[in-house]
């Protein structure tokens, strides 16, 4: 094979390699959260919702004040992982969010610790209804997790 030939195959494949790579990291336009694998159901915390109930304008939704604790599960390259969210809610909107990292390996441990840091910033002061996180601090995958979680406290606020 002439050396161009041969450079010209290489680039080509390293651009599908990196292609590959970025769409796989890519959030899907069509699955807002992954599903969980099956027998391997998350478990949700009990509640502790205070009496008063609040309602959405903008929804129709009604969710119960207090805190809510689920965990979601997400995939990565090395596999499976648990994230664990607790979601405080007052009126509907998030008013404390705190992650329990569940890490099996050191590059888990360092994406849910920067998806901890930073997602009080994209949270907090939302309605429930309106998260729906893709990327935080650097961490994508993580958030698919997170989403579920959210997903099983809505079901449980209301």
């Amino acid at each position: 094979m002439r050396p161009s030939v041969r450079k010209s195959v290489f680039a080509g494949i390293a651009g599908l390699s990196l292609a590959g790579t970025v769409a796989g990291c890519a959030p899907s336009a069509t699955e807002s959260t992954p599903a969980a694998p099956a027998g391997n159901a998350s478990e949700t915390s009990p509640a502790a919702p205070s009496a008063g109930a609040s309602s959405l304008a903008t929804s129709g939704s009604t969710y119960k004040d207090g805190t809510y604790s689920a965990d979601g599960n997400y995939v990565s390259p090395n596999g499976t992982e648990t994230v664990g969210v607790e979601l405080t809610l007052a009126g509907g909107t998030v008013t404390a969010v705190d992650i329990t990292q569940h890490p099996s390996n050191p590059n888990t441990r360092k994406f849910q610790g920067e998806f901890a840091g930073g997602i009080a910033d994209q949270v907090v002061g939302k309605s429930i209804d309106e998260l729906n996180v893709s990327k935080v601090a650097g961490s994508s995958l993580t958030s698919g997790g997170f989403n579920q979680a959210v997903e099983q406290i809505k079901s449980e606020a209301q």
